[in-house]
């Protein structure tokens, strides 16, 4: 039976939980791509990851990451045990701010591509990789 007192210690409870600042519950996602950026803002323009729709074996994922103007590029697997997947730096000889590489991925997920342009802000785009055979042990 609920007692008047154990309906208030959850109201209050809950009403505690509620307070909490929303950086609480920030994913490792979340954490790896604010380390990177310093928490700044991201643009949803300037980078393209080509990537395949469906990959049948999660083991090698061919992606690509073309970012002009990029200082920096990162790469997180958002549903990986570990995201982050590879920083990638540009000095003033490079040809181009573009990288190609082959990625592990555990099942179907997303994606992402977070790059550092020239100017210090940062632009970002993601995809959707269809995984058929998993590469993380899955």
């Amino acid at each position: 039976m609920l007692t008047r007192r154990d309906t208030l210690a959850i109201g209050l409870g809950a009403s505690a939980v509620a307070m909490l600042p929303m950086a609480a519950f920030a994913t490792p996602v979340d954490d790896a791509i604010a380390a990177f950026t310093g928490g700044a803002d991201l643009a949803d323009a300037g980078v393209t990851i080509t990537a395949p729709e469906i990959a049948e074996n999660g083991n090698t994922v061919p992606i690509s990451v073309d970012a002009p103007g990029a200082t920096e590029i990162a790469i997180f697997a958002t549903g990986n045990p570990t995201p982050n997947v590879g920083r990638f730096t540009f000095g003033e000889a490079s040809g181009s701010s573009m990288i190609a590489t082959r990625i592990r991925l555990g099942r179907t997920q997303d994606v992402m591509a977070v790059a550092k342009m020239a100017d210090g802000t940062y632009a970002s785009t993601l995809v959707e990789v269809k995984v058929t055979i998993g590469g993380c042990g899955g």
